[in-house]
Parts: C-alpha cells; sequence; structure tokens
C-alpha cells in the first residue's frame, strides 16, 4: 500500500500488484466499496499488467473530506494516483461510480487513458430527489440505514442465496465507508450529466452491463455505447450490479482480453 497526495491535499490510499516493467492498469470502485473489490480479478491480470488500485476519495482508507464531490474532482483524483507514482498512461477499468470517472478521464483526460471498460454505469443517474434524500439519510442515521436496499440492487437473489460469503464482504463494505464520503460521491453522482460529453471519447472502450442490473440497466450501458463511435457492448446474464463479483469469470473473460488488445 502507499499513499498518493492530489492537487487538494486529499490523500488517497492505492495498492500496486504485479510487475512495475508492464503496462498499468488502473481500477477505480464503484460506490459504498473499496479497492478490495477487485481482488477476483488481480490474479488474471497481473499476468499482463502492474495492477493500480485505489479507495476512491471518501472509501476504504483514503480520506473523506466533507461537503460534495464532482465527477470532476474524482476524475483529477484519478489522474493524481497516475501522475503520483509516474505513469504516464494506463488502461483502465471502473464499475458504477469507476465508470463514470473513466468517462470523464475519456473526455477531459484521454492522453492518459489506452483503453477503457466502463462496466455497470450510466452517464447520467436521475431523480435528483432520490439522490439528496440517500444522502440525508446516510448523514443523519448512517451507512446501516441503506445496507439492506443497497445489497438487495447489487446482487440477483440466487447470488444473495447462494454466495452468503461473497455478500457478507460487499455488505462489510458498505457498513465501513465513511457516511460523509460516501454523501459526498452520492452528490458527484446527483449532479453529474455525461450524455453529451461522451461523444468525444475516442480511446476504445467496452461498455458491460448486467442483464438483470436495476441500478444501471442494460439500457443505460446501450446509451453509453452508442454515443461513443466504436464502443463495444457486453451484456452479462444472471447478474446484477456488481458484475465483477457476482459473474466473475465471464467478467473476466471478456474484460481480460478487451484490456490487454492493441
Amino acid at each position: 500500500m502507499t499513499t498518493i497526495t492530489t492537487d487538494d491535499g486529499v490523500r488517497l490510499n492505492v495498492r500496486l500488484d504485479g510487475d512495475p516493467c508492464k503496462p498499468s492498469v488502473l481500477l477505480s470502485n464503484s460506490l459504498g466499496t473499496d479497492l478490495s473489490m477487485w481482488d477476483d480479478q488481480i490474479s488474471e491480470l497481473v499476468e499482463h499488467f502492474q495492477v493500480v488500485r485505489y479507495d476512491v476519495r471518501g472509501h476504504g482508507k483514503s480520506e473523506a473530506p466533507d461537503g460534495d464531490y464532482s465527477i470532476e474532482r474524482l476524475g483529477k483524483d484519478a489522474v493524481a494516483v497516475l501522475r503520483g507514482l509516474g505513469i504516464e498512461h494506463a488502461a483502465y477499468c471502473g464499475v458504477s461510480m469507476g465508470g463514470m470517472v473513466g468517462m470523464w478521464l475519456g473526455v477531459h483526460a484521454p492522453g492518459r487513458v489506452t483503453r477503457l471498460a466502463l462496466c455497470n454505469t450510466a452517464a447520467q443517474m436521475a431523480p435528483k430527489d432520490a439522490w439528496q434524500q440517500r444522502i440525508d439519510t446516510v448523514l443523519t442515521n448512517g451507512m446501516q440505514a441503506i445496507t439492506d436496499a443497497v445489497v438487495a440492487r447489487w446482487f440477483t437473489d440466487p447470488f444473495i442465496r447462494d454466495e452468503p460469503e461473497k455478500v457478507a464482504r460487499v455488505r462489510g463494505m458498505l457498513l465501513d465507508t465513511p457516511p460523509v464520503g460516501y454523501a459526498g460521491c452520492c452528490a458527484a453522482i446527483r449532479d453529474m450529466d455525461q450524455r453529451s460529453d461522451i461523444s468525444a471519447i475516442t480511446v476504445p472502450t467496452l461498455v458491460v452491463a448486467g442483464a438483470d442490473d436495476p441500478a444501471t440497466p442494460p439500457s443505460a450501458g446501450e446509451a453509453i455505447a452508442s454515443a461513443i463511435r466504436g464502443a463495444e457492448l457486453e451484456v452479462i446474464p444472471d447478474c446484477a450490479h456488481l458484475s465483477n463479483i457476482e459473474q466473475t469469470e465471464r467478467f473476466n473473460a471478456r474484460v481480460v482480453p478487451f484490456l490487454t488488445a492493441g
């Protein structure tokens, strides 16, 4: 583990795996998780990359400043991680909020990313009132007030029934997320609208959706893929919001070859 400090003085927790002489891939976590959400991808990725993963501000062991964040701020944090490690550019994979950050990078820092895997994500998530209600709930009552409802949307019922240890691990990440950090990132998602911007993305892009994802349904992935010239779309069956955890083999079989291509 190492620490990178952003341009506004926030310390981010970063982990590196694999050979530093290999090309790099940057992994960005979803809202309410931490860098360990990628554990099931590491063994395959290190065959090809130095793997860089970090806790998004407000999550895991990264600092959680008060106030609203923005997708621009989170995108600049990702750039700060690469800059702080002396990495000129990297392949990129993000789930949910991580995918939103990836879209920002593709538009505003295209020289930093060689390929984009945008997974279980959306370019805009309405309504704003629902996000504000979630912010108010966690700041007043803590993360436990939303955990059951969130986990029920993250995984399908059969997965929740058959993989209780994996579900419990993710539930623990959510409960351990600082409410102020979670709320700050909720504000970033609340205020985000990248629908028109993403047509400027020119790096090779793969969009991954879960067939049974109620949070960012396949239609959201289809909208992203149709807006980005040449983007590929993969809809993973029997899968809700955290596709890299619920359908690890299918996810890895599609995403890893994409990231390593070219």
